[in-house]
């Protein structure tokens, strides 16, 4: 009888073990080393569609090894480890397992990842995204206002190049689903890369990664967040079209849609009392953030253009009328206020501030916010008939 229950002890703990050990195999692991980090905080973080939270974190020692784990997930999901600003982003599917050996301060660009197809594309496309951010934040320091059509240039081949050899390639990678949300800042202005809200062509590559989420995670949450957001830049986009046009036709019919608004020393100002001039008809609100960089463009270009037949008429959409009037106390084209909506015609028509519309010098709207690609060149041309 002894015997039979050390028997049957001995298969209880063996089954135990067997089960912890299957139950160990249903994590994920993201292990390694963050060299010249001694005493920093490395942080683990689930990136979700609500926001990034905390999962772990260690304060790591003088050989900078960390390990993290988690419950295996059932589509792809994303997370990050971050020291200070410094982030290393990661995409786990099932049961991985990582290995990431960096150095800090610059781990976010020396890194190195084995153990993931999937995280090595992922980091040839936070390089890029880099690479990238670098470049159009020198052209915009170097040139301002100017650097428009360069910066608009690099993006699209950087778009076109992402789209051909990462997101059409393979759409239901994570990888692709990280590219579609890549964004860089200049001018202290962050811009989405792929922007579905505004360019019916970037809504398409959505779409195309939704459908093959579809396919291969069929109702994750990831999958139906591109589906919503597809859907809602396929009618923002019928929206702004449809407002667009209507602009469009009400110019044609009248030549001009004429503004008289009070400036900052209380005259009336009108378009068509501008006639025989280029007008810059630029909707600006002064509380927004990046505001004092761009007047400061706007100023360099007023400087240069103004003395050949350019005004600038700016509208002010702030809601102080006090505090627009210190901010263009010392600005040198028209500044009016537009506290009646008698603008909203050409404000209705785009979705983001600045707005701008170019007058030529017969008081037509040649160009509104859509049609604009290189601000600078279309004025010279202007300026230049």
């Amino acid at each position: 009888m002894k015997k039979r229950i050390q028997y049957f002890t001995s298969i209880a703990l063996t089954l135990i073990v067997l089960l912890l050990a299957s139950c160990k195999g249903e994590e994920f692991r993201i292990e390694g080393n963050i060299k010249q980090a001694r005493d920093s905080l490395l942080y683990f973080e689930h990136n979700s569609l609500t926001g990034f939270q905390v999962i772990d974190s260690v304060k790591l020692d003088e050989n900078g090894a960390f390990a993290f784990s988690g419950a295996r997930v059932d589509n792809p999901e994303f997370y990050r480890l971050r020291i200070a600003g410094e982030i290393i982003n990661i995409a786990i599917d099932s049961t991985e397992q990582v290995n990431i050996t960096a150095t800090y301060p610059q781990m976010a660009s020396v890194y190195d990842v084995r153990g993931s197809y999937e995280n090595e594309k992922i980091k040839e496309l936070a390089l890029k995204q880099i690479d990238l951010q670098t470049k159009c934040q020198a052209a915009f320091t170097q040139q301002g206002l100017a650097a428009d059509s360069l910066i608009e240039t690099m993006i699209a081949q950087y778009k076109e190049e992402v789209k051909r050899d990462y997101i059409f390639k393979e759409p239901m990678k994570a990888y692709s689903y990280f590219a579609l949300f890549q964004y860089i800042v200049v001018g202290n202005n962050a811009r989405l890369l792929f922007d579905p809200t505004r360019n019916s062509v970037d809504n398409k590559v959505f779409g195309a990664v939704a459908t093959s989420w579809d396919t291969f995670y069929p109702n994750s949450e990831r999958g139906q967040n591109l589906h919503n957001i597809t859907i809602k830049g396929m009618n923002d986009q019928r929206i702004v079209d449809a407002q667009q046009k209507a602009v469009e036709v009400k110019a044609e019919e009248t030549g001009l849609i004429d503004v008289v608004l009070r400036d900052n020393h209380g005259a009336e100002r009108s378009l068509k009392q501008l006639k025989g001039k280029v007008v810059l008809l630029n909707f600006h609100a002064f509380a927004l953030k990046g505001s004092t960089e761009y007047i400061m463009g706007m100023r360099e270009f007023y400087n240069k253009y103004h003395d050949k037949g350019l005004e600038i008429y700016m509208v002010s959409l702030d809601d102080n009328a006090h505090f627009w009037k210190e901010q263009v106390a010392n600005l040198p084209w028209i500044n009016v206020y537009d506290d009646r909506g008698a603008s909203r015609i050409y404000t209705d028509a785009a979705t983001a501030t600045p707005i701008i519309y170019l007058i030529d010098r017969e008081n037509n709207v040649v160009k509104n916010p859509a049609q604009l690609k290189n601000l600078e060149s279309e004025v010279a041309a202007l300026l230049a008939k």
